[in-house]
Formats: C-alpha cells, structure tokens, sequence
C-alpha cells in the first residue's frame, strides 16, 4: 500500500461509509451499496478491499457486521455515531467537518 492510500483514501473512504450508513433510516447498507456510494466519491476498489475496510471499522466498534452470504451487511454501531458527531475521535477515519464548514 501506498503512503497516499493509506493516509488519505482510507481514511476518507472509511468516513464515507460511516456517513453512508448514518444517512439510512435503519442506519445499515450491504456492501454492495456502499461499493456503489464510494464509486460516487470517486473511490473505485474491489469488494475485498471494501470488505476489509468494513472489517477494520468493526475491529474499531464503529460497525457491526452480519454475513449472510457473499456481501457484508454493515450496521452504524454507536461509537461510530459518535465519531460522526464529533464527540470522539477513531483514529484512521477522516475527522469530519464542522456543521457549516
């Protein structure tokens, strides 16, 4: 992995998932879905890399994860609500801006 990868794509990919999955009335997506909503920020990785990323976002408690057959059922675990509100910080996820910014 490249320094560029690993200090910018992932930490921004990992805050869009978070988003993704906070913007949802049950507050999960599978990882098809989330595939598609990083393409739209113009990350474009293979569902490995998107499977790896949703498990490191559990290893960190900001998701929890189902499998219940090829794709990644991804659900916003509290800790990772809370990164998003700015009331505690995951280190490796994008810290994200303030309302307004």
């Amino acid at each position: 992995m490249t320094d560029y990868e690993n200090e910018s794509v992932r930490p921004d990919a990992r805050l869009i998932i978070l988003k993704a999955l906070a913007a949802q009335t049950d507050e999960r997506l599978h990882s098809g879905f989330i595939g598609e909503e990083l393409r739209r920020f113009g990350i474009d990785r293979p569902r490995e890399w998107v499977h790896g990323e949703l498990d490191w976002l559990a290893e960190m408690g900001a998701v929890t994860l189902t499998k219940p057959g090829s794709v990644v059922v991804a659900t916003l675990a509290e800790k990772g609500a809370r990164h998003l509100r700015r009331s505690v910080v995951i280190e490796g996820v994008k810290r994200p801006a303030r309302p307004g910014e």
